[in-house]
């Protein structure tokens, strides 16, 4: 099968979005209609989640049948509600001996001040996602959970830049794949190769060149200065990278839980800085097969695939809310 090079190559994962497009806001739903083993590990300390605690592997559930990442602050929390409605009409969840229950985890962020803060995503637009929701190549930028999210926002919006949503993934031998899938809303700047590629901005004039330094003020340059830190007290705390990692590997929730702290180094690499006080750093991992594997070569990979997913979720971002993005 041909690689489409987005999370949905792994073998039981569907992706759906969807947005307001003048708001600037909207969710993205990551549909497993069989189950999937899950685990998540939350590392910035500005996190909005729900069901999190129910993946940690001495609880009792297993798998989850969807993770939603959604934008409008805890407001967008909504969307799981959507998602659970369609879920129960398909007749997808955990089995009580009564009723079955979706298990809908949820992570969101803050894009509240780059659209209307008034429109929020909300069961209906969750419905709509897992409508949309399809196993073809992942629609990227400034869609779903992507559509509000900026980088670089050290002193506010002013200076900022258009972030959005990314996927990828790849083969690892052996038959297995990894694959990942992020909405970058940073406080921090986004880095390859050691040049950063999207960030805080100088506030110059001039054609937009990548890693130059007359256009990126560099966020950590800018923390030493007297301006960075008396800011650093005040600075908006409307931050977070949320995101998903898969794998058709089959994994228990304790290794599940393990490729998800793992993964959080791809964030780290790309991202300067990370798991700050002022991020809700989030990242869940999903496991839909049943070929065993050794947990730190997945874990490994899985850290890649969030890179590259972080790198391509700001290079398919397009200007938006007055923010510049790398693409037209």
């Amino acid at each position: 099968m041909k690689s489409k090079h987005s999370i949905t190559d792994i073998s039981g994962i569907e992706v759906g979005h969807a947005q307001n497009d003048e708001a600037l806001t909207g969710c993205t739903v990551i549909l497993c209609r069989k189950g999937a083993v899950a685990g998540v590990d939350v590392r910035g300390s500005a996190p909005g989640t729900r069901e999190t605690d129910l993946l940690n592997p001495i609880n009792l559930v297993e798998k989850v049948h969807a993770i939603v990442l959604a934008g409008g602050s805890a407001f967008g929390l909504d969307a799981a509600s959507g998602v659970m409605r369609y879920l129960d009409q398909h007749k997808i969840g955990f089995n009580t001996g009564i009723a079955r229950v979706p298990i809908v985890p949820a992570a969101i962020l803050f894009d509240l001040g780059l659209g209307d803060q008034n429109i929020h995503p909300d069961a209906e637009m969750g419905y709509q996602a897992c409508l949309n929701a399809s196993a073809d190549r992942v629609t990227e930028g400034n869609v779903g959970a992507g559509s509000g999210t900026s980088v670089g926002k050290l002193f506010g919006k002013a200076l900022a830049m258009k972030s959005g949503l990314g996927s990828a993934s790849m083969e690892i031998g052996g038959g297995m794949v990894v694959g990942a899938i992020v909405a970058v809303n940073a406080l921090g700047d986004v880095i390859e190769d050691g040049k950063i590629i999207a960030g805080l901005r100088s506030g110059r004039v001039g054609p937009l060149r990548i890693g130059g330094k007359e256009y990126f003020a560099d966020t950590l340059t800018m923390m030493k200065t007297l301006a960075g830190r008396n800011v650093m007290r005040l600075a908006t705390k409307a931050n977070t990278v949320i995101g998903v990692v898969a794998t058709n590997a089959a994994l228990t929730k304790v290794e599940a839980t393990k490729v998800a702290q793992m993964a959080h180094d791809g964030l780290a690499r790309t991202i300067r800085p990370a798991h700050t006080m002022l991020d809700g750093d989030t990242i869940f991992a999903l496991s839909t097969g049943k070929k065993k594997s050794d947990v730190t070569t997945i874990g490994t990979f899985a850290a890649e695939a969030l890179a590259d997913a972080i790198l391509r979720a700001v290079k398919m971002s397009a200007p938006a809310g007055g923010l510049p993005g790398l693409t037209a």
